[in-house]
């Protein structure tokens, strides 16, 4: 307890020493965020996306007085961007903001973009109506998919960057250009400071040497090229940070580093989540009783940081970022393991509660599921506890004429949780000196309305919200359904009482009973068995 208030005070002390120095250099108070926001043009990429969406959402809502949001959006499956933006703003997500304002689509103009494309695909119109109005860019685009190809991954997050800046470099008002990353772009260092680390290779040589090989061969030496990281985006997010760099002396620009990007705090309503994502996806099939097993290190530190906390240190560092134009660039690396640690084998506790209080529907089985650091135990309970069941469960599909799927399924998921290992198996210290000046740049009203403070996290309660959103927001679920979801899992615990009580009994006929030395065995723990009870009766009745 003291070594945690030791380091609330560090922190504090930090954040104020660095606020004085600001103070000074600035000669005096700045308009709080909202005031910033009014009257101002913001660009957004991504903005379709989780982190997206509720950036918009929180623009909307805390700084009703922005003038615009611009946003660039592709047509996609079918959908032209006009329609995928209404999709969007229907969502629940922004129920708070169409109370207070019901014509709050108004302030949201889609732009037509395409980043794969050269120019990101903007019309020479709209390159004219954002160069002349922009003042704010929030650059949340970006593939996150671990296994992308490598020519694809540095397509979207490496190229596209560079286009995005020098289209930024056109706007004549542009304040501040901020760049979302990744806390483990610089995943192969154990200790990461909120520096820019040198490149793994020159971004502008890879992408030209890459333009005349033929996929085969970019897939054949990615392995090679991406050495000590463990996939495609960490690698490709590290060159855009560079990219980023090269920049900031012709922009104000800033970068922010969240971690495992998690469902909602507190904003806009707590366990916000729209997505299979990251842990998503294990909290459900763990929910479901499809996880049984996962390898993941207890011990360690489950980085997680709700999106809402990213979103509100974004929107300061906006603001901090056109009011102050450091330089050099002001990295932001927004975790919580180093303020407020909460570990992988404490996670897989409270999801198991939280399952238990609120059930999801048509479970497979009743939720257990066990995190090992150990490789031959993890693979001997995927044999017994998930390939095994499935096989068995599509042989009785097969049998009534449907088409199997829960091997699929199965090795799906152990595809997904195999690409996560390498990060619920190690440690990282991040330091997050500028996180706490930027918090202690802010009025009081800000703290509130922007929180970002990651040691007010209740880690117990936010993980149960999570389930639960997973559970509204993700699988539409009911939540007056769960009385029968509880009567769904004890129907599921009296088939596996009945299944081992089987299978008890077919072990006796098939191996004990043909034997007299198991058959003498049998009788002799069975025997102890009664003495024992026997004695402990006799004895409470005795003590009675």
């Amino acid at each position: 307890m003291s070594t945690k208030l030791s380091e609330d005070r560090d922190f504090n002390r930090l954040g104020e020493q660095t606020t004085d120095r600001q103070t000074r250099l600035t000669g005096g108070s700045m308009a709080s965020i909202p005031e910033y926001y009014a009257g101002k043009n913001v660009l957004i990429t991504g903005a379709t996306g989780f982190m997206g969406k509720v950036l918009v959402e929180k623009l909307l809502r805390s700084c009703p007085e922005v003038k615009a949001l611009y946003l660039l959006v592709r047509p996609k499956a079918g959908q032209s961007m006009q329609q995928r933006v209404s999709d969007m703003m229907v969502c629940r997500l922004f129920d708070r903001v169409r109370e207070d304002n019901p014509d709050f689509h108004q302030k949201i103009i889609p732009i037509s973009s395409e980043l794969t494309q050269p120019g990101l695909a903007i019309s020479p119109e709209d390159v004219e109506k954002l160069s002349a109005c922009i003042n704010v860019i929030f650059h949340c685009a970006a593939t996150i998919r671990f296994d992308e190809p490598l020519k694809h991954a540095l397509q979207l997050n490496v190229i596209a960057t560079q286009q995005l800046l020098s289209l930024a470099q056109q706007m004549n008002h542009l304040e501040a250009f901020i760049h979302v990353s990744t806390a483990y772009a610089n995943c192969n260092r154990k200790h990461i400071d909120e520096v820019i680390y040198p490149p793994p290779v020159e971004p502008k040589k890879l992408i030209e040497s890459l333009e005349w090989m033929d996929d085969g061969i970019v897939r054949d030496i990615t392995a090679r090229l991406i050495g000590d990281r463990p996939n495609t985006y960490t690698y490709t997010k590290a060159l855009a940070e560079y990219v980023v760099q090269q920049e900031q002396d012709k922009l104000n620009i800033a970068i922010i580093r969240p971690s495992i990007v998690g469902a909602s705090w507190q904003e806009p309503f707590p366990g916000w989540i729209d997505n299979f994502n990251g842990p998503s996806g294990i909290f459900i099939a763990a929910g479901k009783g499809i996880l049984r097993t996962m390898r993941a290190n207890n011990d360690a530190v489950a980085d997680l940081i709700p999106v809402d906390v990213v979103i509100n240190l974004t929107l300061a560092a906006g603001w901090y970022t056109a009011k102050h134009r450091p330089k050099p660039a002001l990295v932001y690396n927004c975790t919580t393991g180093g303020i407020n640690p909460f570990h992988w084998g404490e996670i897989e506790h409270h999801v198991m509660l939280s399952w238990k209080r609120n059930p999801l529907e048509q479970a497979f089985r009743r939720p257990n599921t066990n995190i090992t650091s150990n490789y031959l135990i993890n693979q001997y309970w995927i044999l017994v506890s998930h390939k095994f069941p499935a096989l068995i469960y599509d042989f009785f599909l097969r049998l009534s004429g449907q088409k199997p799927q829960m091997m699929r399924i199965f090795n799906r998921l152990h595809k997904a949780i195999g690409l996560l290992e390498y990060f619920s198996s190690r440690d990282w210290e991040w330091n997050s000196e500028n996180m706490s000046m930027l918090m202690n740049q802010l009025t009081p009203e800000d703290r509130k309305t922007f929180n970002f403070d990651v040691r007010q996290l209740n880690w117990p309660e936010y993980i149960e919200n999570y389930c639960i959103g997973t559970k509204k927001y993700v699988l539409n679920e009911d939540m007056s359904d769960i009385p029968a979801a509880r009567q769904h899992l004890r129907k599921l615990r009296n088939i596996r009482y009945t299944f081992n009580t089987l299978l008890v009994v077919f072990i006796w006929r098939v191996f004990i009973a043909r034997s007299q030395m198991a058959r003498n065995i049998w009788y002799f723990v069975v025997s102890l068995c009664f003495k024992f009870l026997s004695y402990f009766r006799a004895s409470s009745t005795i003590t009675n």
